[in-house]
């Protein structure tokens, strides 16, 4: 296989906080693009969904899909609880 260099610009405290996310990962920035590429390439769209969501919503979502978050047994306590 033949490598061929990409070089990209990007602000410097988000390269500083990637590089860090992706080390706790345990690998670089440089295999984190390439997983995004292969990725991209294999479904042949984004691997996520660009959105112009609320920040709220995404978040709330987030906790849903984890089963995080506030739980109810009853709609009242849940009315109860957003009239609070």
């Amino acid at each position: 296989m033949s490598e061929a260099r990409l070089s990209i610009r990007t602000d410097s405290d988000l390269k500083k906080d990637a590089q860090e996310l992706f080390g706790r990962m345990g690998f670089d920035i440089s295999t984190a693009v390439n997983i995004f590429l292969r990725q991209s390439v294999h479904d042949q769209a984004l691997p996520f969904r660009p959105s112009a969501e609320n920040p709220d919503s995404i978040e709330a979502r987030r906790q849903a899909d984890a089963g995080e978050g506030k739980r109810y047994t009853s709609v009242t306590d849940l009315m109860a609880d957003l009239n609070a």
